[in-house]
């Protein structure tokens, strides 16, 4: 496949090997650990890339982001949970803070229009089967949320209520001002 001339992929490892080049990575130099011992559930969205640490007065190697779609937690058991269990007890993090944000693209997603996107990509019905099969509902793994408040809310309380988090740590819920980056306190 030809690649453009103004490719995006292509601008950012030129860059890349500028950044490195001229020593550039050296401002951004830290440890492992998060200085401020938070870990940060948020959503993925393109808006909250610089606009999240600006808004909170962050720096690199001040916290732990971690990021997915909607910044929610669906399963106890996946990614996010593991990546939060090993900020927790490999990394030294004590609070864990759950930011949606307004305008997220996760809210009234639905799971039977994202299969319907799926097949007309390429991916075959059978794949799609194979996943029922071994017992994965796909319409409501990749359905959205109703409510961005409720969502954070109802990760909030998976957090805190995880047995595998340990009751000392301090879980909060807020949802982000796409635009102002303004921050509001969710209560339940």
């Amino acid at each position: 496949m030809n690649r453009p001339e103004n490719d995006p992929l292509m601008e950012m490892l030129a860059y890349n090997k500028r950044f490195v080049a001229e020593k550039l990575y050296e401002k951004y130099t830290t440890s492992k650990y998060p200085d401020r011992r938070i870990a940060i559930v948020t959503c993925m969205d393109t808006r909250l890339v610089q606009l999240l640490p600006a808004a909170l007065g962050i720096k690199n190697g001040d916290v732990k982001i971690i990021k997915n779609a909607g910044g929610t937690i669906t399963n106890p058991f996946d990614s996010t949970v593991r990546s939060l269990l090993v900020a927790i007890y490999e990394l030294g993090v004590n609070e864990v803070m759950i930011i949606g944000h307004t305008n997220c693209g996760v809210q009234g997603m639905d799971g039977s229009e994202m299969l319907h996107l799926m097949k007309e990509r390429g991916i075959d019905d059978e794949h799609i089967s194979l996943m029922k099969h071994c017992g994965i509902d796909l319409e409501s793994w990749l359905h959205g949320f109703d409510n961005t408040d409720d969502a954070v809310l109802e990760t909030v309380d998976l957090v805190k209520n995880h047995p595998l988090v340990p009751k000392d740590i301090i879980v909060k819920g807020y949802i982000m001002d796409s635009i102002t980056g303004e921050l509001t306190a969710i209560e339940g």
